[in-house]
């Protein structure tokens, strides 16, 4: 099995993240070994789960049957907001379920301001590093506020923040900050989750008919040009070959503005400051 011709971003530790992979967010838990299966074989190497997911078990049965070797792979999994003051427990669950030695990426899934408990938690995923568990550590859904309290209080910066990110949600405070202190941002539901009509826009449409690719493409080439890396989820083996077919072509100048002219601070998912989900 030939893996795709999808470049990597440096992280902040030396350590190369592939800037397109798959998202298994509400992947059901029986389709998860199949869907993860048929993406190994068409060529991805970089897999984003997470322990609420409840299919890790699955995604560890696809790595074990693909005989990709391990070192050809990047795994993501994510520690749950009930887990933090045992961030070690956790990791080691996840990654028995993962049926693997070590982890690519950790990420602490939600910052729980309300709690209280992700500086905590960072201080218990920074003692995975150092014990060689899991080459990088990084978080998801963290605000400029909850980034800098962990940065100030131990000093160590994650190495990706996993946002939702999308042209009607561009986050570009937040993206700044990341840049300016070596975080890769990571794009969760990058074509806003299919609950728009932003794959119907003028500003994506167009760009499409210039360069013979889908909305979908256009969206994606628009998150890469950025430096993004995305995890688009898709249970269906055409549209993650599509997904990857995104590195051929560049959209202009003009096109980047039209598209980033769509932003309209509208999530679809939930705040990270109120989400207090056990």
């Amino acid at each position: 099995m030939t893996a795709l011709p999808i470049p990597t971003i440096a992280l902040n530790n030396g350590n190369q993240i592939p800037q397109l992979g798959l998202g298994v967010f509400k992947v059901e838990p029986g389709e998860t070994e199949r869907i993860v299966s048929e993406a190994l074989e068409v060529g991805y190497r970089h897999i984003d789960t997470a322990f609420i997911y409840h299919n890790e078990d699955g995604v560890g049965r696809a790595i074990a049957q693909s005989g990709i070797p391990r070192d050809e792979l990047f795994i993501t999994t994510k520690l749950w907001n009930t887990d933090h003051e045992d961030p070690r427990s956790a990791f080691e669950k996840s990654l028995d379920r993962l049926g693997l030695d070590r982890l690519d990426l950790y990420l602490i899934h939600w910052p729980m301001p309300m709690l209280g408990t992700a500086l905590e938690a960072w201080r218990g995923m920074v003692q995975l590093v150092g014990a060689q568990l899991t080459e990088s550590i990084g978080v998801s859904n963290f605000e400029v506020e909850h980034l800098r309290e962990l940065h100030e209080e131990t000093g160590v910066v994650p190495a990706v923040n996993q946002i939702e990110l999308h042209p009607f949600h561009q986050r570009r405070d937040l993206r700044e900050y990341c840049q300016a202190n070596g975080i890769a941002v990571e794009a969760w539901g990058p074509l806003a989750q299919g609950k728009s009509d932003l794959l119907r826009r003028p500003a994506i449409t167009n760009a499409g008919v210039a360069h013979s690719k889908s909305p979908a493409q256009v969206v994606l080439r628009w998150h890469v040009q950025q430096g993004t890396i995305v995890i688009p989820k898709t249970t269906r083996k055409k549209r993650m070959l599509e997904n990857a077919d995104v590195f051929d072509f560049t959209l202009t100048e003009a096109q980047m503005a039209a598209i980033g002219s769509l932003e309209a601070g509208q999530n679809f998912g939930p705040d990270p400051r109120t989400f207090d989900v056990l």
